[in-house]
């Protein structure tokens, strides 16, 4: 890796995980590849987000097999952690795990009552030094 490039430990990727609400889940739907914005919290060594019926729910329930993934830059660093992982739809007797997390739907309108748990089966994080010599070309 380039200088400007770092490598994260889990112990950072946590801590970033931990520190945002919103990331990219990419998963299998019949032969095709998804990826879906979604809000999260960490519980404990796992994440947890809230889904309504439709293609993340059925995806998981499927094949298992899922990619989860945050990224946040600021003007000087950009910073980005990959979460592969399974998931599983929590029984009605786990799912009160989500009341425990700052974990509520982000539209009004939408019930989500079906919690699904992303447990990391490899973690990957990155910090970016960033130049950005473009800038001044911005109005």
């Amino acid at each position: 890796m380039t200088e400007a490039t770092h490598v994260l430990d889990d112990d950072q990727c946590w801590e970033l995980l931990r520190g945002e609400e919103f990331g990219r889940l990419a998963f299998h739907l019949a032969e095709e590849v998804h990826i879906a914005p979604v809000n999260y919290a960490v519980d404990h060594q796992s994440l947890l987000f809230r889904t309504a019926e439709g293609s993340k729910l059925l995806a998981v329930v499927m094949n298992p097999d899922v990619a989860f993934e945050i990224d946040t830059y600021d003007d000087e660093t950009a910073r980005s952690v990959i979460v592969r992982g399974t998931a599983r739809l929590l029984e009605e007797d786990e799912a009160h795990r989500a009341e425990n997390v700052p974990l509520r739907p982000w539209v009004d309108a939408d019930v989500k009552y079906n919690v699904v748990e992303i447990i990391p089966t490899k973690m990957t994080g990155r910090l970016f030094d960033l130049s950005k010599p473009w800038t001044h070309l911005r109005p």
